[in-house]
């Protein structure tokens, strides 16, 4: 996967916003104000995406390309290394569930998060 092809997927999802809160490299994407995937355009390598915490030991395990971030919390976060091994369409699954995992878990108050819900299920687009 390069840059463009992780921007463009991410930009694909429904309700996605690209911005760079950190600095003028990494692009950070969000569902309701919440980072669900972040990369350096830059220095293109890896990817981190959020997971389920008994599914990131797991995915370590199995897949050599999927280790520890740096700068998120391991055991909510995996960083993906998108020029390695993996197959793209593995790559783009744990993208897709780290958009789903923080749309149902992190968006606050409840009341978004089930409107933001409904208008992504109107696009189409599920789980």
């Amino acid at each position: 996967m390069d840059v463009i092809t992780f921007r463009e997927f991410c930009l694909s999802l429904p309700l996605v916003e690209e911005t760079t809160p950190f600095d003028e490299e990494t692009l950070v994407y969000k569902i309701g104000g919440k980072i669900f995937a972040c990369g350096n355009m830059n220095h293109f390598e890896e990817i981190a995406v959020k997971c389920e915490p008994e599914e990131v030991d797991a995915l370590r395990d199995r897949y050599s390309d999927i280790t520890a971030p740096r700068y998120f919390n391991k055991k909510h976060w995996n960083s993906v290394r998108v020029n390695g091994d993996l197959p793209l369409e593995v790559v783009e699954e744990l993208i897709r569930k780290s958009y789903w995992l923080v749309l149902r878990k992190s968006v606050t108050p409840k009341s978004l998060r089930e409107e933001l819900i409904t208008m992504v299920q109107k696009c189409g687009f599920s789980e």
